[in-house]
């Protein structure tokens, strides 16, 4: 009976981390550019959080990459991209909910410079 309890509990826990990580909050990069920076502000605000590239292995988030976001609560967000060139570019009024992917498209860029 306790080794069926223990194996139940390891098989629960398995689970519920490999739910956990399915569950987090992801940045999709659509765009034409690797980059190397990636902020979000509350929407229409100019305070910008961290780089979230910081949270990648290479500190940088490929084309068709997905970048997990931390520190990141469901809401509407604008975003600061940087990309390896130097190119920085905006994106306005995201919506970023809890545990869900959300992507930016080269479309979705404005008030790009360089």
């Amino acid at each position: 009976m306790l080794r069926t309890a223990i194996i139940v509990g390891v098989l629960l826990g398995s689970s519920l981390q490999a739910w956990a990580q399915n569950t987090q909050t992801r940045f999709w990069n659509l765009t034409k550019e690797t980059l190397s920076e990636f902020y979000l502000a509350k929407a229409g605000t100019n305070q910008w959080g961290f780089n979230q590239c910081k949270n990648d292995r290479d500190g940088t988030v490929s084309v068709n990459e997905r970048l997990r976001l931390t520190e990141t609560p469901a809401g509407q967000y604008d975003a600061k991209l940087v990309d390896v060139k130097g190119r920085i570019c905006f994106a306005k009024n995201i919506t970023v909910k809890e545990g869900e992917i959300f992507s930016l498209e080269e479309s979705d860029l404005k008030d790009c410079n360089k």
